[in-house]
């Protein structure tokens, strides 16, 4: 007795898409977070706000808030401690150290903990050096301005990040945008309490030298310079933005107060407090170097994303103007006069399968016998239908018409009964919910004067477009079935001859095997397997066939699974016509790959671009989004127009594309996750047939719709 195998849910893959998706988004966060770094300093004494104690806005730089009663102390005279605020920075850090080591002076560096885990090196620098470190918070963020819960993860993050690098914990903590004792704020003041609790000591500034405005070197040093011969915490920059006025500033600066019997030194040594910088235990060192590594990922994920996106922009614009190229031959050489070839009028058998189309048999069954061709059988196979459709038809009773019954066996079994049972060697296949325009078979079939020529694809059109998804679903059939079929009849390589509307030489189908029942996308599979036996493919746009869309999202997602997961099958299935010749090896060589890149890999990749958009939202400029996406709608709003205009539609439908980028796209690259996951996991899809509403039935008679 076989052991029955279990398989995995395929349903799992869409919590693990999710949690994907959320971890992507949470490591572009960082990314955006870590990169996204100001600089500067705060404002000026006349902006400062009430709820400042009078003693911090008059008294000293160097403020311990973590008792009850606030602590400010000042620097003796003719002693300096330089600070450098916004680094590390892989230009200008190094420049400042060097003209540090000239002047052997030490300073203070209040670093941002994004820019240690992007530069370590740096930071092991100023300390080998003899500098000291304090926290500069981790993105440069306002904690007078953030929630707390983020103040005190910039806080966090900072130490651990220092931690992971140097093995060391700071205390000392400037927060960004403050400057002067004399200019503080009260939410700045707040925010310095609250870090107080966690250990920090805040350092603020006698002098804010604002090189950060670029004023000029002479300005810089006579910000910088003390008066009177009094000690001062300056305020300077490594970071941020052009510091090559600050590097010359300070070389002026030393060397003018060094002159003048000043001494240079940290901020600790210079209140003669105890190192700032001690020890860090494991779980801080173990924190930063994860955090470290999190955000190097979170840059390589950033810079693939940029990656993605531009080869997806090219590709998309290459594709746009292959397809514009080759749409432009083709209507050249259907409209060129060339010599004239005999006209077609051998007999046509139309076969068309039937399972439970009551709602439309009728109507399509009606508008084959109105066609104009001289010559034409219709066959109906009813596969085993439990509504009626046969009986419908043979009480019909229209001249030319056949009715052959079969116990349920599927599409391609019944079409194969059809092809068997037919007497005319140009055979037209048809769905039974298709309703054909009277001039739809003379116009398709005359093709094959060509005598290379072995099938021919009509050119299918939505029926009920209506409402909002039909409309998005004639936009779809008219800008991505249609022109690409121009595309593929040019380079002659046409995958799919839709199972709307196709004809074939029946002696092609029988050198082929008939219509194979091994994939679900049979017509795909069909279509490959005559261009691999070396025919050729054609796209007739004139021969028109009107069929009914789904109506429903719930009918879309079924259709459109087994469309896709059946072109993935057919896709490798047909695989080895990469090394064939002939129309094998252009189908092989250019069709696969197409189908391969643009209904597979960059539908894909399209949660991850989704993703990449709402980080856009959070971190980038609004103005460049907005540009960005304005252009792209222009740009498929070209394609459908000029799409529209090929296949003589009117332009009305266009105000939906829009909206079709924020449900429906997201939709499709749903369903080909959806058919990946079916395929690797190894489970089989089953048939899964559309309702049918009896909308192509109003055709008949009515016009096309518009």
């Amino acid at each position: 007795m076989a052991r029955h195998v279990a398989r995995p849910d395929p349903r799992a893959h869409w919590i693990l898409l999710v949690l994907g998706l959320l971890v992507l988004l949470g490591a572009l966060s960082l990314n955006g977070l870590a990169t996204n770094v100001g600089g500067g300093s705060g404002p000026s004494a006349a902006n400062a706000q009430s709820g400042v104690p009078e003693q911090i806005t008059g008294g000293g730089p160097v403020l311990r808030l973590d008792g009850p009663t606030p602590v400010a102390r000042r620097l003796p005279s003719r002693t300096v401690a330089l600070t450098f605020d916004d680094g590390p920075d892989p230009r200008w850090t190094p420049q400042i150290l060097d003209v540090l080591r000239r002047h052997h002076a030490h300073a203070t560096f209040f670093v941002v903990g994004s820019r240690v885990d992007a530069h370590p090196e740096l930071v092991r620098r100023i300390l080998a050096e003899g500098h000291e470190i304090g926290s500069h918070t981790f993105t440069h963020a306002d904690l007078g301005s953030v929630p707390a819960w983020r103040a005190t993860a910039e806080l966090s993050w900072t130490r651990n990040a220092i931690a992971g690098v140097t093995g060391r914990q700071v205390t000392l903590l400037r927060l960004p945008y403050s400057s002067t004792t004399a200019s503080l704020t009260g939410p700045q003041y707040r925010a310095l309490r609250a870090a107080a609790g966690s250990g920090h000591v805040a350092v603020l500034a006698d002098r804010d030298a604002r090189d950060w405005e670029r004023p000029g070197v002479p300005a810089i040093v006579r910000a910088a310079t003390p008066q009177g011969g009094a000690g001062a915490v300056v305020l300077m920059h490594d970071g941020g933005g052009d510091r090559s006025q600050t590097v010359a500033a300070l070389e002026q600066l030393l060397s003018r107060l060094g002159r003048d019997g000043y001494r240079f030194t940290t901020v600790s040594e210079g209140i003669a407090a105890p190192a700032s910088m001690l020890p860090a235990g494991d779980g801080a060192r173990l924190s930063g170097t994860v955090l470290r590594w999190a955000q190097t990922g979170a840059g390589w994920l950033g810079s693939a994303m940029n990656l993605l996106l531009g080869v997806a922009l090219v590709l998309g614009v290459a594709r746009l103007l292959v397809q514009v190229c080759c749409a432009q031959l083709h209507v050249r050489r259907v409209r060129r006069p060339r010599r004239r070839r005999p006209e077609v009028t051998a007999p046509v058998s139309v076969i068309v399968p039937a399972y439970n189309e009551a709602a439309n048999i009728a109507a399509t069954v009606r508008s084959l016998v109105a066609s104009a061709y001289p010559a034409l059988e219709v066959i109906v196979v009813d596969d085993g239908s439990s509504d009626g459709t046969a009986d419908i038809v043979e009480r019909m009773g229209l001249r030319g018409v056949r009715v052959i019954r079969q116990a349920n066996a599927g599409k391609p079994a019944a079409l194969n009964t059809g092809i068997r049972a037919a007497r005319a060697g140009l055979l037209v296949l048809v769905d039974g919910d298709t309703v054909f325009q009277p001039d739809t078979v003379y116009r398709l079939v005359q093709g094959f004067a060509d005598p290379t020529v072995g099938a021919i694809s009509g050119n299918t059109k939505v029926a009920n477009r209506r409402g909002l998804l039909g409309r998005w679903q004639h936009l779809e059939y008219v800008i991505g079935f249609n022109l690409d079929r121009r595309m593929y009849d040019v380079l002659e390589c046409m995958p799919t001859i839709p199972g709307a509307i196709g004809a074939f030489r029946r002696e092609v189908l029988f050198a082929v095997g008939g219509v194979p029942a091994d994939t679900l996308a049979e017509d795909t599979d069909l279509t490959m397997k005559v261009l691999r036996a070396g025919w050729r493919v054609v796209y007739e746009e004139g021969a028109i066939a009107w069929t009914e869309a789904p109506s429903s999202l719930r009918q879309l997602w079924r259709q459109r699974y087994r469309w896709c997961y059946g072109t993935m099958q057919a896709m490798w299935k047909h695989r080895h016509a990469l090394g064939e010749p002939g129309a094998g090896g252009k189908l092989g060589r250019r069709g696969l790959p197409y189908l391969t890149v643009f209904q597979l890999v960059l539908p894909l990749a399209a949660p991850a671009v989704d993703v990449f958009a709402v980080y856009g939202l959070l971190f980038l400029p609004w103005s460049s989004l907005v540009l960005a996406w304005v252009g792209l709608l222009l740009l498929q709003g070209f394609t459908a127009a000029y799409a529209l205009r090929l296949d003589r539609e009117r332009y009305g439908p266009l105000w939906a594309l829009p909206f079709q980028q924020l449900v429906y796209r997201q939709m499709m690259y749903l369903v080909v996750v959806q058919s990946v996951v079916t395929a690797v996991v190894g489970n089989r899809l089953r048939w899964q047939r559309m309702a049918r509403t009896g909308e192509a039935a109003a055709l008949v008679g009515a016009g096309p719709v518009r």
